[in-house]
């Protein structure tokens, strides 16, 4: 009788150590993964719609006349120069920015053509979000050109409409050919 109740104890053993380790709380996070990679390059078919996007914003803002008081975006601005944390959340507030500025632009008559880049940039901005809520909140607080970066873009509504549309419309390129693509590339950011 003890044989049997030893091969009953070994085989219950056994099968909760198949069944792997019980948890004893709930997970203490429900964020994505970080998948930006797949933005390394968009498609001829979105890069052209968002061709014809900006041409129809350029079209639209030669009329008005406006004089803008400092470049919201710099030329000396690189993603480069940032450590490889900091890019998605320059990057993310630039999005954040542009989302805003496009989404007010295409209450106009140009709704139709903003409407396959905005939910584009919307899906690249969830994408995004999940990237920069997936770095530990006790890290390193933004410093230096992140900070100032930063500073410079919350204070953009600030700026008149004309020229902060102007500005995200003149660097709607750069946002998806350069910035994006550094940020897809994680550490290797060239």
């Amino acid at each position: 009788m003890a044989t049997v109740w030893v091969l009953v104890l070994v085989t219950v053993v056994l099968g909760l150590a198949e069944a792997g380790p019980v948890p004893t709380s709930k997970p203490t996070t429900t964020r994505r993964d970080c998948h930006m990679e797949r933005f390394q390059s968009l498609s001829p078919r979105e890069l052209g719609a968002f061709k014809k996007a900006k041409d129809a914003l350029e079209e639209s803002l030669l009329p008005k006349n406006w004089s803008c008081s400092s470049r919201l975006f710099p030329r000396t601005r690189n993603l480069r120069l940032l450590q490889a944390w900091e890019r998605p959340v320059a990057l993310e507030a630039e999005l954040d920015l542009t989302l805003k500025v496009l989404g007010n632009m295409a209450d106009s008559s140009l709704g139709v053509v903003l409407d396959q880049p905005l939910r584009m940039l919307r899906h690249i901005h969830s994408e995004l979000q999940a990237c920069v809520l997936a770095q530990p909140t006790a890290g390193p607080r933004p410093r230096g050109r992140l900070h100032h970066w930063l500073h410079r873009l919350h204070k953009a509504p600030n700026e008149s409409q004309g020229c902060l549309e102007a500005s995200i419309t003149f660097n709607l390129f750069r946002l998806l050919t350069q910035d994006l693509k550094c940020v897809a590339s994680g550490d290797v950011c060239v």
